[in-house]
């Protein structure tokens, strides 16, 4: 299983696009119905490495797969920002006023709720996967319920769209990480400049901010926080964040440094900035 890629989803979906965009279409994906069975694919070795969405600009941070990289420990190797463009789409010949039911992933509805504010007899229903409604409604000629999926979801199943780009903020990214398990013998990189770790700290006052004042004494920039419960400890936080760097020899000094300050201190990968 070397020539594949884990995603979430189907033929179609987001994370498809990704992974042809991401790997110039040099591999087959692997398409998983949850994270978990994501992950699972990739801690069985039925495949090497993995496309996995961790943040949203509308809807923001997906909590659970900061939990998944970490307590699995696996490790992030790359980045990709997607524009997200939602289109509703469905049978030939069917118009929005043909169209009774939409289906589709949670977050999906979230982020087009004011398009369908615009069409109240329209009921909309949660879904496991975009693309996979889109395939559906194909398969089995369902009249009446529409999908929003990708242009790439329509042109795969033959579903023509009924309206372009229906998500209420027109700039729309997802962030996705490519992730794979820890290499322990794969050496450093310098021409690398992002890293996502991950820390616990006391409830000492001015525990954080100590961290924070480190990272910029040492040169680095914050591009992400996002503080996590440990279930195993009430009212305690892991913190996962992401930071960017230009020279690599600034990182090592901050790595050494919040290795020594902060509890279980975790390196969850260094690799290219894809904003650059």
């Amino acid at each position: 299983m070397k020539n594949t890629v884990a995603i979430q989803g189907i033929q179609g979906s987001f994370h498809h696009i990704v992974a042809d965009n991401y790997f110039a279409n040099s591999l087959e994906v692997l398409p998983c119905e949850t994270f978990d069975a994501l992950v699972s694919q990739l801690l069985e070795g039925k495949t090497d490495i993995a496309v996995m969405a961790i943040e949203n600009s509308i809807a923001g941070s997906i909590i659970p797969n900061y939990a998944l990289i970490d307590t699995n420990d696996l490790q992030i190797v790359g980045e990709y920002y997607l524009d997200i463009q939602h289109h509703l789409m469905a049978l030939e010949g069917q118009s929005i006023s043909d169209i009774k039911e939409v289906h589709s992933h949670p977050m999906a509805l979230l982020q087009c709720k004011e398009f369908f504010k615009m069409h109240p007899h329209i009921k909309l229903v949660e879904a496991r996967d975009t693309a996979d409604v889109a395939r559906k409604i194909s398969e089995e000629n369902i009249t009446g319920i529409g999908a929003i999926a990708s242009e790439k979801a329509s042109g795969l199943f033959g579903l023509p769209i009924v309206a372009e780009s229906i998500q209420t903020i027109k700039h729309n990214e997802t962030r996705f990480v490519i992730i794979q398990k820890i290499n322990p013998e794969k050496s450093e990189d310098e021409s690398k400049n992002k890293a996502s770790l991950k820390f616990e700290l006391s409830s000492k006052r001015g525990s954080l901010a100590t961290v924070l004042n480190v990272m910029s004494d040492c040169r680095l920039n914050l591009t992400k926080i996002q503080s996590l419960p440990i279930i195993a400890t009430p009212w305690k936080y892991s913190f996962f964040v992401d930071v960017t760097f230009e020279a690599y020899s600034d990182f090592e000094k901050a790595k050494s440094l919040l290795n020594l300050m902060a509890e279980n201190f975790k390196v969850l990968g260094v690799y290219k900035n894809a904003r650059l």
